[in-house]
């Protein structure tokens, strides 16, 4: 059966980040991302973890309790954007799900010019064969123009750096994510 977005994104990072490396979570939300890349990077790795909303911290918070990682982990009240003013080390991989908090306020939403700086800034600390993956949902207001921007900036990345993946479902109904994968090369 073929992956969804989020069950892909999570093998495309597996086969990249190794235990003792530095990743990021751009985009918290919940935690699972969070605590699936602490998992992947194991007792000496680090993972950047960051949102700018207060639930997002809590609720990632104890799912890192509950699961004994908090060690590994940095958690950023922060915008995505501001990435470079915290992580300075090379990264294996990072990963966005571009949207709205589950749970949360429907209206804080990311958006396309603070999504690019932070794609931009990962782009600059990734290694080579490292990956950036961004599950976008776009089926909310401000949603689509998101979508395009992000589509518009990967798809001109130069060919000779990067490889551009996008994986999605065309005929699913209600926008199911659409998954870009950028490899360093």
């Amino acid at each position: 059966m073929l992956e969804n977005a989020l069950q892909y994104s999570h093998t495309l990072l597996k086969e990249v980040v190794h235990a003792d490396d530095t990743v990021i979570d751009a985009t918290m939300g919940n935690g699972h991302d969070t605590k699936f890349l602490a998992e992947l990077v194991g007792v000496n790795g680090t993972v950047y973890s960051f949102d700018i909303q207060e639930l997002a911290l809590k609720n990632t918070t104890e799912l890192l309790n509950q699961n004994n990682l908090t060690d590994r982990v940095k958690l950023i009240q922060d915008s995505h954007a501001n990435i470079d003013q915290y992580v300075i080390q090379p990264i294996t991989g990072a990963i966005f799900n571009l949207g709205y908090l589950p749970g949360g306020d429907k209206s804080e939403i990311t958006h396309a010019s603070s999504t690019l700086t932070a794609i931009e800034a990962c782009l600059n600390l990734l290694q080579s064969s490292g990956r950036v993956i961004l599950v976008c949902y776009y089926g909310h207001l401000g949603g689509k123009e998101e979508l395009a921007q992000v589509q518009r900036c990967t798809s001109n990345l130069d060919q000779h750096q990067y490889q551009v993946l996008e994986y999605q479902f065309t005929n699913q109904i209600h926008n199911p994510p659409i998954l870009i994968a950028i490899e360093k090369r």
